[in-house]
């Protein structure tokens, strides 16, 4: 058994969900189940469709309708009554919420659910008629059971016992069976969602719940790239990393995965392989628990970038040798619910990295009564993701580049995962040295 998700622009369209059930086709002998986003933009036009609602008091859905039922003409499938039934339920929501004026989070999971609803039987329609014994679920109808944190639920433990109890009947029926990603019910019935990788996170835990022997995650990039390509012209896929790895390149700007996404497998050690449906010819990038000698050849995997963030530097000479200067400083952020991403320290000073959208006014009051505080915005933060047992070179080599080009290295920390890099420039300096270490590293000789 494998599991196969394909995200919104690999179900675009009639074209996009034909070229998926060829591919489908070419894999049917491993027992596939698959994992749909909502198709291209309808997540996007769903909550369109609700902000109108309300606060206009106007219920639209021919966007939506439009896209959903030019498919199945396309396509020729008969299930234009299933789909009206959909759409029957998603104009009472939508006048619903038009008549109260009240979006909540609850019901704005159930408005964006209706994407992947629709996405799912309108595919397994089209599989049906190409020859294969496909059929649609809802998430739930799977196993997938949240606690009720809408728009960021998180999967019960329930759920690792009663997804292989749904799936597994199925496969051994010669089912294939088409789920929704991203949505879930909590123990009330109400639909949730899975917040940031939900989609992902849907698919990785049917692997890894019921032992696949991999899960395959199709998008429109050919895997997980050595830069970013909007910056550097000659990247090229990354053949293999390990899930530490591919967290640290996912949380520090390469969108390709999301960390939380990754759990489930890193849990049972189910291989993850990011390939690119418009591009099915590349190899991917698979995400494995351990490398082999033979695949830790590189020093450095990738390199990534992440652009408007803040750099404050406390420093207090006040608390030199007194216990419980860090603790006053992370409880002081975490009281104004503000995510730190870097970190370095030393015995009188802690450098630390924000999101920009913060507000820090509060913070830097508080602050100044036991040290220093001074905030730079306009950085970004490097990361070079590589191999722990060759740190030494790879911090010899990218001070020597920094050094050659003019730059000047702001902040720099090791993470605990001991596979991630990352240093602080100036915004304006990021392409420039990206670029510049990915001539040292990937274009010239190791």
């Amino acid at each position: 058994m494998i599991v196969m998700k394909f995200g919104g622009s690999s179900v675009a369209n009639a074209e996009r969900i034909r070229h998926v059930g060829s591919i489908v086709k070419t894999q049917i002998q491993k027992k596939p189940v698959l994992v749909l986003s909502a198709m291209g933009d309808t997540t996007d036009h769903l909550l369109e469709a609700g902000n109108l609602a309300l606060k206009e008091g106007k219920v639209e859905t021919k966007l939506i309708e439009k896209l959903h039922n030019e498919t199945i003409k396309d396509l020729k499938l008969p299930v234009q009554r299933e789909v009206a039934e959909i759409f029957d339920e998603l104009t009472r929501l939508l006048s619903g919420i038009a008549l109260i004026r009240d979006l909540t989070p609850r019901t704005r999971d159930f408005l964006v659910s209706f994407g992947e609803r629709l996405s799912v039987r309108i595919t397994a329609a089209h599989l049906k008629s190409a020859g294969m014994n496909a059929r649609a679920f809802d998430a739930w109808e799977m196993g997938f059971l949240s606690d009720s944190n809408h728009g960021q639920a998180e999967l019960q433990k329930e759920s690792w016992d009663l997804i292989p109890g749904k799936i597994i009947p199925q496969i051994k029926g010669n089912v294939l069976p088409v789920v929704t990603g991203f949505i879930a019910k909590d123990e009330n019935g109400s639909i949730t969602t899975l917040g940031r990788g939900g989609s992902d996170l849907s698919a990785t835990m049917i692997a890894a719940a019921c032992r696949a022997e991999e899960v395959q995650v199709w998008k429109d990039v050919d895997g997980i790239l050595t830069a970013d390509p909007r910056m550097v012209k000659n990247v090229h896929p990354v053949q293999y990393v390990t899930y530490d790895e591919a967290a640290e390149l996912a949380y520090f700007g390469a969108q390709v995965l999301h960390p939380r996404a990754m759990r489930p497998c890193m849990k049972t050690g189910t291989p993850v392989l990011v390939k690119n449906s418009y591009n099915i010819e590349a190899p991917g990038t698979r995400i494995e628990q351990a490398l082999t000698s033979a695949k830790k050849s590189p020093p450095v995997r990738a390199i990534t970038s992440k652009k408007n963030v803040t750099l404050v530097d406390i420093v207090s000479t006040r608390m030199l040798g007194q216990y419980g200067f860090l603790a006053e400083v992370f409880s002081t952020f975490a009281k104004h619910s503000i995510s730190i991403d870097m970190v370095a320290t030393s015995e009188v000073s802690v450098s630390l990295t924000l999101e920009t959208a913060y507000d820090l006014a509060e913070v830097k009051k508080s602050l100044s009564k036991i040290a220093n505080v001074e905030v730079k915005t306009g950085r970004a933060i490097v990361s070079i993701i590589g191999n722990v047992k060759r740190s030494s070179e790879i911090l010899a080599r990218t001070f020597r580049i920094c050094q050659l080009i003019g730059v000047p290295v702001q902040m720099i920390s090791q993470g605990a995962s001991k596979v991630n890099i990352g240093f602080i420039v100036a915004d304006t300096e990021t392409e420039e040295v990206v670029k510049a270490l990915h001539l040292e590293f990937f274009e010239g000789a190791d």
